[in-house]
């Protein structure tokens, strides 16, 4: 059978017949209710098809009134259901928009063809010679609607082909999709066996979950509305052996290696996928068959404004497909404008709400013929433009062009230095390296800018090659290319390019977009010279870092060679990487406050200066008090709402250098807001805190001398641990060396868990990355609150004589904790407040009082009759066993009379010492204050 080309000259007749013959069926009218006027009527039909009935939806808000017509295609996997919002949008937009399930998807029957020209793409067709009866849609001619057409992957792949073999089709904006599926599955003649098993299992299990943004992805199959009340036409009476026979080359039907794994594909495509899975490499026929069904066969045919969106994200369909449609629609007269987005297959921001506008406003111009819809520039790129401080996520920005720059403008050359490599193709190949995991990734390629990767190489499975540390940025935009020359003793290698983004010494390296170039080499057994494209990317290297090309033998998406090989690698020349000058990143918009907030400040400037107090001048440094770590006096504060409440009252207190204090108080005794006041977080309402003889104020030079950690600390949860500590200190502005960050490091004792990302962390480990935060730089006065939140008890072990280390080199440190008896081993000093006052101050010894029971450490249990004998001796008033050894309790004998005793009862004593319950003080403290 002919392919059918639709054709406005000399095929207007046929529309009418093939309306009535092919598309008979039933469908019923129902609102789609939306809040926002006017309402939608969808209606809900099946249409046959030879081989199939296509289930529809047709949307529109009632009326006779001429309008154009859409047509909206879904991803692989996916439904109509999928396009259902966008559908309504358009609807109210003024257009009479056509969704359906293609077939072998949702409700719709027949197999799936990958948008075989003779199946899916004729179906489309069909849809067209529907709209053109009906009376509310505009029509250029008689049997020729004004339609345009768009789809995510999948559909906008059919969205390219229904153009293209049919000329009624007057404008088209696919997004995220192939232009060449053979390339897609087998680049360069390598097989991306993760992807192609994604997609050959999706649609042989016929499950739901679209592989393109917006639809569903898991779960159960969206139901249809019971208001529906969609009808079905009777069952297709020729069933799928009306469909158009599968016609190899050759001229014989490919029968399956396995027919019960096909599913709803047709037994050509499940043939050729059996059979490159089972090799691990395309032939020839396999790529033959993808490309008759690829919108670059018919590229020469598309002359009709296209808006193509593609997805920098994306391992499955990379950029370069919308480059090579766009140069070929562009070469054939038509306007064409390229929207790079943040997102794609690999997950990340699809921008949904942006790209559908731009898309709407694309068929106004084309459809409608509005000369005022603002159809954007002719070449846009999202790019990443920070964290938003408010709520963590990732902002961007837009950059355009006048023009489309393609993939090679504005070549900058770059050299690589690095000697002849050799490295092998593991037996299997494997372990693979790792660039990402389809699908699965997140996402993470979008954050690349940030340093978030999972790119792995392992040794001896890959060489590579570094230029030295740029003198200025560089932004590529584009796809780098390099000459490569590789050896291998099994005359064939396959290789995978990657160019990292690698920081400064060389610890942290980042894959743009997480994207690899595949390529297969044959007749390389003496040596071949090639010129490896590497793949297209937006991605800015800062001044001062490295780009580093990797050739690797392995990768986890892709098929590589299971017999060992040895491969053998050189650089011939310089990376030549596109920098697209033309593209412009957009001015950042104008938020409301960046206006309000000035004519907001001027008012109240006005205010202060007519009934403001001036403000005081802060006191001057006092020299007598320049060794004094912390001087409290008189400090008062409470809070607006609480006349006769106050957090902290007339407190006072003095630190002295080497003490380790213990600040002690139940909860709303006023600790925290003391620790705030000293931090300079919040202001006293009276009173004064100096901390080296220096009056604390809100960014007071002098607490560049206090590491703090108070009420928990925030991290990028992103970003790994090392890292967090690095922007923290960075963000200080003072130099990177005097932070000792190694000292620090190994004071958390976080071990493997600091290259991890945060937000992998337990509360335990974030709470000591919060510590080893705070000791930055390893100030003179350290101050931690409830630091031992979250530890386990070796844990806690640990930062005691971490703390009592740091004040015995001379520093000081404050501890506020509800663990008494941690604060009794590790304080040297205490300050107890109740209700905002101070209750005591002074050594530990002397709050908890001598007391006459001593603790007799013993290196092994103590046997019962032998604690009877000590407590039956004279000047003993009892003894008791403990876990440590023994308690015992003195009624007049001195201590060297009982140590005496002890040896000759041959007790192994390992220490003794006076045993203090800070717990009994502190209650009886609290309790004498109320």
């Amino acid at each position: 059978m002919q392919i059918r080309h639709f054709r406005r000259k000399g095929r207007r007749w046929l529309a009418g017949a093939a309306t009535v013959a092919v598309l008979a069926g039933t469908g019923s009218w129902v609102a789609s209710a939306d809040d926002s006027a006017p309402t939608v009527h969808r209606q809900e039909r099946v249409h046959d098809m030879p081989g199939a009935e296509i289930d529809t939806s047709y949307f529109t808000t009632g009326g006779d009134r001429p309008r154009p017509a859409v047509l909206l295609a879904h991803g692989f996997g996916g439904s109509k259901q999928d396009v259902r919002a966008q559908a309504e949008q358009l609807a109210r937009d003024g257009y009479a928009v056509l969704t359906w399930s293609a077939r072998g998807f949702g409700e719709s029957t027949g197999k799936i063809g990958l948008n075989d020209p003779e199946r899916e793409v004729a179906d489309v067709s069909r849809l067209i010679d529907w709209l053109a009866e009906r009376p509310e849609v505009q029509r250029d001619g008689d049997g020729d609607p004004r339609v345009g057409i768009s789809g995510s992957s999948y559909g906008g792949a059919v969205s390219l082909l229904s153009t293209a073999l049919d000329e009624r089709v007057d404008a088209l904006a696919p997004r995220i999709t192939y232009g060449n599926l053979a390339d897609a599955l087998f680049p360069d003649g390598v097989f991306k066996k993760l992807w192609a098993g994604i997609f050959f299992s999706t649609g042989t299990a016929a499950a739901p979950g679209g592989l393109a943004p917006g639809g569903p992805t898991t779960g159960e199959p969206p139901a249809e509305d019971p208001a529906d009340g969609r009808e079905r036409s009777g069952a297709n009476p020729a069933g799928d052996s009306a469909a158009p026979a599968e016609s190899p080359a050759d001229g014989g039907t490919p029968e399956p290696a396995d027919p019960t794994a096909c599913g709803a594909f047709t037994k050509e495509l499940c043939a050729m996928y059996q059979r490159v899975a089972v090799a691990g490499k395309p032939d020839p026929e396999a790529r033959a068959l993808l490309e008759s069904r690829s919108p670059s066969a018919f590229a020469d045919r598309i002359d009709e404004p296209a808006l193509l969106v593609q997805g920098q994200s994306d391992s499955l369909f990379p950029l370069s497909h919308a480059d090579a449609m766009a140069e070929a629609i562009r070469g054939n007269g038509a306007p064409v404008a390229v929207d790079w987005i943040s997102g794609g297959h690999d997950g990340g921001d699809s921008e949904t709400a942006r790209v559908e506008a731009r898309i709407g406003a694309w068929f106004d111009r084309h459809l409608k013929q509005d000369e005022n819809a603002d159809t954007g520039p002719a070449f846009r790129v999202t790019r990443t433009g920070g964290i938003d401080s408010t709520d963590g996520q990732v902002t961007s920005r837009g950059a355009t062009s006048t023009s489309y720059p393609g993939l090679t403008a504005g070549t900058r050359e770059v050299e690589l230095s690095g000697p002849e490599q050799r490295f092998a193709n593991p037996a299997g190949g494997a372990p693979p390296a790792i660039s990402s995991v389809p699908g699965l990734s997140g996402g993470a390629g979008a954050l690349s800018s940030f340093g978030v990767g999972i790119s792995l190489d392992f040794p001896g499975q890959h060489a590579r090659f570094e230029s030295a540390p740029l003198d200025r940025p560089l932004r590529i935009t584009g796809t780098p290319t390099v000459d490569v020359e590789v050896a291998s003793d099994s005359g064939e290698a396959v290789l995978f390019g990657k160019l990292y983004d690698v920081g400064p010494g060389g610890s942290r390296q980042v894959l743009p977009s997480q994207l690899v170039a595949p390529v297969r080499i044959e007749d390389a057994r003496d040596g071949r010279k090639v010129e490896l494209t590497l793949p297209a990317v937006d991605h800015e290297v800062d001044a001062g870092h490295r780009l580093r090309l990797v050739l690797a033998a392995t990768d986890l998406g892709y098929a590589s060679p299971d017999e060992p090989a040895r491969y053998t690698a050189s650089v011939t020349g310089a990376l030549s990487v596109p920098t697209a000058p033309d593209v412009r990143t957009e001015d950042a918009g104008l938020a409301w406050w960046v206006w309000a907030l000035p004519a907001a400040g001027a008012v109240l400037a006005a205010a202060l200066l007519l009934t403001a107090r001036r403000r005081s001048v802060p006191p001057a440094p006092d020299p007598g008090r320049a060794e004094v770590p912390l001087e409290i006096t008189g400090l008062t504060k409470r809070y607006a709402g609480a006349s006769d409440r106050y957090a902290v009252r007339e407190l006072s207190f003095r630190v002295e250098p080497g003490q380790v204090l213990g600040l002690l108080g139940p909860n709303g005794a006023g600790k925290t807001t003391t620790l705030r006041m000293l931090m300079g977080l919040i202001r006293p309402d009276e009173g004064e805190i100096r901390v080296f003889g220096h009056a604390i104020r809100p960014g007071a030079p002098v607490l560049s001398r206090v590491g703090a950690f108070v009420e928990g600390a925030g991290f990028l949860p992103h970003l790994s641990g090392r890292e967090n500590l690095e922007l923290y200190w960075a963000a200080t502005g003072r130099p990177a060396a005097d932070a000792q960050i190694e000292e620090v490091l190994e004071i958390a004792g976080l071990g493997d868990a600091l290259a991890r990302a945060v937000r992998t962390y337990s509360q335990g480990m974030r709470q000591r990355l919060a510590i080893a935060q705070a000791m930055l730089g390893m100030p003179d006065l350290l101050i931690l609150d409830e630091p031992t939140n979250g530890l386990d008890p070796p844990q806690i072990r640990e930062m005691r004589e971490v703390m009592t280390r740091y004040a015995a080199d001379g520093r000081t440190v404050i501890v506020s904790s509800h663990l008494l008896s941690e604060v009794e081993q590790c304080c040297t000093h205490l300050v107890v407040m109740d209700r905002g006052r101070l209750v005591q101050a002074g050594p530990v010894g002397e709050i908890t009082g001598e007391g006459d029971t001593l603790l007799v450490t013993t290196e092994h249990a103590v046997p019962e009759p032998t604690v009877e004998k000590i407590a039956a001796l004279p000047g003993i008033r009892s003894a008791v066993r403990a876990d440590e050894g023994l308690l015992v309790r003195l009624d007049g004998a001195p201590a060297a009379t009982l140590v005496a005793e002890l040896v000759r009862l041959d007790v192994p004593v390992s220490g003794v010492a006076p045993h203090h319950r800070l717990e009994d003080a502190f209650l009886t403290l609290i309790g004498a204050s109320a």
